[in-house]
């Protein structure tokens, strides 16, 4: 059911997707050229869908506890924006043949979360995740205390 709480948390952690994901354009290779206008609109859609489904659902207590809800959405938003693009990778290198079978493309997805993990861990990325999670979770509680 749709209500301001779910509203507010969607467009703030799709923003936030966004703007993840322009931080780590620049450790992309060739600085992320080619998908760059892609690769933010995904970004800004898993930040949308977990600020509906994971956000906009855990209102309703404390603002310390709306803190710790949303960094559990940024969390949350960063694991599937590696699994979709690490399997987007996998993907791709599988058409090229780059694999001996489906268990070994499917071990070289998870190696290629972890690398693109490893490529995330910058302060630009990491700053907009802890900045969404942090003023995230009390913007959404507060908006569903005063529109409930």
């Amino acid at each position: 059911m749709p209500t301001s709480a779910k509203l507010v948390a969607a467009f703030w952690f799709g923003l936030m997707g966004w703007l993840a994901a322009n931080a780590h354009l620049p450790a992309l290779p060739d600085g992320g050229a080619g998908g760059a206008m892609m690769f933010r609109s995904i970004s800004a859609v898993i930040g949308l869908l977990c600020g509906w489904k994971i956000m906009g659902n855990g209102v309703g207590s404390t603002y310390p506890d709306s803190i710790g809800s949303g960094l559990k959405t940024s969390i949350v938003m960063a694991f599937f924006a590696l699994l979709v693009f690490s399997g987007r990778q996998m993907v791709s290198e599988s058409m090229k043949m780059r694999y001996e079978g489906p268990m070994d493309a499917m071990l070289g997805w998870f190696t290629k979360m972890i690398e693109n993990g490893r490529d995330m861990l910058t302060v630009g990325v990491l700053g907009v995740l802890i900045v969404a999670g942090v003023f995230g979770g009390p913007i959404t509680e507060w908006a569903w205390r005063r529109w409930r």
